[in-house]
Order: C-alpha cells, then sequence, then structure tokens
C-alpha cells in the first residue's frame, strides 16, 4: 500500500489509542465521602471536584455498611477520640448505618453539577459472606452500580477483631504477624469462595497497612499459596480483584491474579478525603498494564485481561 494510505493511517490511529490510554488515569472504583461514618473530613463534592480536575472517567463513592459488631478492647476504647459513643456495654462497636436516602440524593446533586464526570452509587460491606441476607436486603432499599466487599476483621477468641487491632499488645495471643495475614487470607477464602452479595474484592492486602516494622518489610512470596488460593476461588466465581492503592499492591500479586484466572482489575483509592481520590493511580496502571491487564471497552469500565 502507498507510503501515507489506509494501513499507515490505522497505524497512527492505533499508535493514538494507546497514548491516550497511557495518560488517562483509570476510574476510581473505590472511595468514600461524609455517607461512611470513618470519613470525618469526606467530601462528596469535593471528591467530585478532584476527580474532574484529574480527568478521571468516572468516580464510585462505596460508602460503609458495616453490620459486623466489632470487638473493641478496654485499652483502644480509651483511645477513641471520636465515636467511643458507639461502643456498648458489651465491648461491642455498632456501626451507623448508611443512609441511603440522603447518600442517593447527594449522588444526584454531584451528578447534576458535574455533568462530565461519570458518578456511580456504590457500597463497601464489610464480610458480605457472614451477613448476605441482610445485605440483599438493604441493597434492594436503593440503586447501586457497584458493591465491593471489604474484609477488615477475623473472628478471634471468639469474637471479629479488626485487623489493625490484632497487632496490639492487648490482642488475644497467639497471632504473631504471620499468624494474623494467614488468619485474613484465610477468611478472605471463604469471603471469595461465598456467593455474598459483591462483585469486586477489595484490598486482598489489608492487613500489610499496619504491617509493624520490627517484623521486617512485608514479602508476599511467604503467603504465596494463601494469596493463590484466594485469587483462585475469586476467579472461579467471576469477581474482579480490586487494585487499591493506599498501599500500593505488589506486582507479584496482580501476576498471580492473572496465572490464576483472573479476568477482570478494580482500581481503588479508598480515600476518605477529596485530595486523596486516585492517589497513586498512574503508577498502579503502570503497574497492572506490565501484568497483562488492559482498559476496558469504556474508559470507565474494569480493566481485562490483554
Amino acid at each position: 500500500m502507498p507510503r501515507g494510505g489506509r494501513g499507515a493511517r490505522l497505524t497512527l490511529a492505533r499508535r493514538a489509542r494507546v497514548a491516550d490510554d497511557r495518560r488517562m488515569l483509570p476510574a476510581d472504583n473505590h472511595s468514600h465521602s461524609e455517607w461512611s461514618w470513618d470519613a470525618i473530613a469526606g467530601s462528596m463534592d469535593g471528591s467530585c471536584a478532584r476527580a474532574a480536575e484529574l480527568g478521571l472517567p468516572a468516580i464510585t463513592f462505596t460508602e460503609h455498611v458495616d453490620l459486623t459488631r466489632w470487638v473493641i478492647a478496654p485499652e483502644r476504647r480509651a483511645l477513641l477520640k471520636v465515636h467511643a459513643d458507639l461502643v456498648g456495654p458489651d465491648g461491642r462497636f455498632d456501626a451507623p448505618p448508611l443512609d441511603i436516602d440522603g447518600y442517593l440524593a447527594c449522588v444526584e446533586r454531584c451528578r447534576a453539577r458535574y455533568p462530565g464526570l461519570r458518578i456511580l452509587a456504590g457500597a463497601e460491606v464489610e464480610s458480605p459472606h457472614w451477613h448476605a441476607d441482610r445485605v440483599e436486603a438493604l441493597l434492594a432499599t436503593g440503586t447501586f452500580d457497584r458493591v465491593i466487599g471489604g474484609l477488615h476483621s477475623v473472628v478471634v477468641g471468639g469474637g471479629p477483631w479488626m485487623v489493625e487491632e490484632l497487632y496490639q499488645p492487648y490482642a488475644p495471643p497467639g497471632l504473631d504477624p504471620a499468624g494474623v495475614m494467614r488468619a485474613y487470607l484465610t477468611e478472605a477464602l471463604a469471603m471469595a469462595g461465598s456467593t455474598g452479595p459483591f462483585e469486586v474484592l477489595a484490598h486482598i492486602d489489608y492487613p500489610v497497612r499496619d504491617w509493624p516494622a520490627a517484623s521486617g518489610p512485608f514479602d508476599p512470596a511467604v503467603f504465596e499459596d494463601e494469596y493463590r488460593a484466594v485469587l483462585r476461588a475469586l476467579a472461579g466465581s467471576g469477581r474482579a480483584l480490586e487494585v487499591n492503592t493506599r498501599v500500593p499492591l505488589s506486582p507479584e500479586i496482580v501476576r498471580w491474579w492473572h496465572q490464576e484466572g483472573g479476568d477482570a482489575v478494580s482500581f481503588g483509592s479508598d480515600a476518605h478525603t477529596p485530595p486523596a481520590v486516585a492517589d497513586g493511580f498512574a503508577e498502579a496502571a503502570a503497574m497492572v498494564r506490565g501484568c497483562g491487564f488492559r482498559p476496558g471497552r469504556e474508559p470507565h469500565h474494569l480493566w481485562r485481561r490483554a
């Protein structure tokens, strides 16, 4: 074909699309606003403004739906500066319910104010495999575009403890940091293999956020068998894996996801304040691309296997 013909134009167009893919940040599918009980400085309007400033194709507000009554040790309760009133006389924490009507009304206001930004309604459900019936009933009351499953706790000593608490001196005995990680991945395996109502497994590396410095750098290879078991079950369920950028997810875990048959990747900042929206996304997107995933057919879609 002559130089400058149709083949050359297609090649240039293909290169342009690749360049656009590399410049465009993925959608932020895991963020929180003032409608989440722990987002003290959250603002849906502020997060939308930040997403628009960054040129994100979409943002999802996955507000907390926490039905688990966590154990709060007396030592921890004494340190609480906020929400101390949510700890009952039995030492269990009762998270406030999501105000679905107020939340959805706020989503609609932001959609009207930011017409160039796709704004999705969502929920982050804590341990959905423990509360499947209650979660199904709750989600039936509102329109949610995306539901992610967030595992933040494991059962130790007969009660559910927040993972970060298990690194503390007052935690039940018997679990060193490696034991905490394995207990978490064991519960994540149960959740991934369940019929619980969620589409994306959030922060598979959640315990790494508070990994004790005294234990040395966290090495995912030590837990490869456990990670692979979770990823295999998740792939079999047809769900997606989240690359959460609160702590950069290890590339090894994303490669294992690809090897175990994982089809889709979702990106989430887990932002609880507007400045944290899409934090670290450029680096995360480059890493995920290197592990064999590419943007979906539309900019707001999940990334898929190449």
